[in-house]
């Protein structure tokens, strides 16, 4: 099966370095538990000024580099490619940022994984003459994947179109209230029941 994986609170637990970026930069006072909002602006009550400087600091490479594993994820994702399958990361973070994730990657026993940047936000800016960028959204959407796991509810809505992929969403307090209307969505809190969630989809015959 070929696999796609988000980054960012699925495998690492990005919104909670950034809830204490937010407060050290703008005395923002929202813990995880209350990050409602995919959009931080809305979450942090940041103007664009603020957002875009919270957005530096969090891509910064030291970073990206300090940020926690999600417990399981690496234990799991390495099983699925020692089962044989396509596993790839899938980020929507810029391209600037690809060094950096590969390092994060390699020091959880991830090294063999393929990152894949997609503009899944409207984000990335213009690259310099020569440099590498993200995919567009509509390069994105000549890929096809069997599996998917994410938690922004933006993305998701990218996957529902995407024939034939099963989703695994994860749980995050910025997607608890996001209908699942796809019948190929199927909540997952953890990566206990995101394995759960792929071993159905083999047990189908996908």
């Amino acid at each position: 099966m070929r696999i796609y994986v988000d980054f960012d609170d699925v495998i690492c637990e990005t919104a909670k370095a950034l809830s204490v970026i937010a407060n050290r930069l703008f005395g923002v006072d929202v813990p995880f538990e209350r990050i409602r909002h995919f959009d931080l602006r809305k979450s942090f009550g940041l103007d664009a000024a603020q957002y875009d400087r919270l957005m530096k600091a969090a891509h910064e490479p030291e970073a990206i580099l300090a940020y926690e594993e999600i417990p399981g994820a690496s234990c799991a994702l390495r099983k699925w490619k020692a089962a044989g399958h396509e596993v790839e990361v899938v980020t929507g973070r810029p391209f600037s940022t690809c060094s950096a994730s590969l390092e994060w990657l390699a020091s959880h026993g991830l090294g063999d994984l393929p990152v894949v940047h997609v503009d899944k936000y409207g984000r990335e800016p213009e690259p310099l003459p020569g440099e590498g960028r993200s995919l567009t959204l509509e390069e994105f959407s000549r890929l096809r994947y069997d599996f998917a796991v994410e938690d922004s509810p933006a993305a998701l809505e990218h996957l529902a179109k995407m024939d034939g992929c099963r989703v695994a969403v994860f749980s995050r307090p910025w997607n608890v209230n996001v209908p699942l209307t796809c019948p190929q969505f199927t909540r997952a809190d953890g990566w206990g029941e995101v394995a759960f969630a792929l071993a159905g989809c083999q047990g189908e015959g996908r």
